[in-house]
């Protein structure tokens, strides 16, 4: 269930809406383009930082993939190790007793 956002604190004070707020004032409409330029560029700048986390994500990955990969190669190396010591020995006891 979704989280209900307007919960009404104890000690809470009324506003008072006897002021006129500023959307009620007239105001003359502001016809430069500045605004618009400032919206583009925080909109930039917000897919730039995404970029930025997916590509920290995937290095993440990439060093984890690289990580595993060693690892399971080191096993690999221990375990035909230890399998040519295995043969060694057995080598070498049958040569004692024949």
């Amino acid at each position: 269930m979704a989280k209900k956002r307007n919960k009404k604190s104890n000690g809470a004070v009324r506003m008072d809406f006897t002021e006129p707020t500023v959307s009620d004032v007239q105001q003359a409409m502001d016809t430069s383009e500045s605004g618009a330029s400032k919206l583009d560029s925080s909109a930039l700048n917000r897919t730039q930082k995404k970029g930025r986390l997916m590509k920290r994500a995937k290095n993440v990955r990439k060093l984890k993939a690289v990580a595993k990969a060693i690892s399971q190669n080191e096993k690999i190396v221990q375990k035909l190790s230890k399998t040519v010591q295995k043969g060694e020995r057995t080598q070498a006891a049958k040569l004692l007793y024949d």
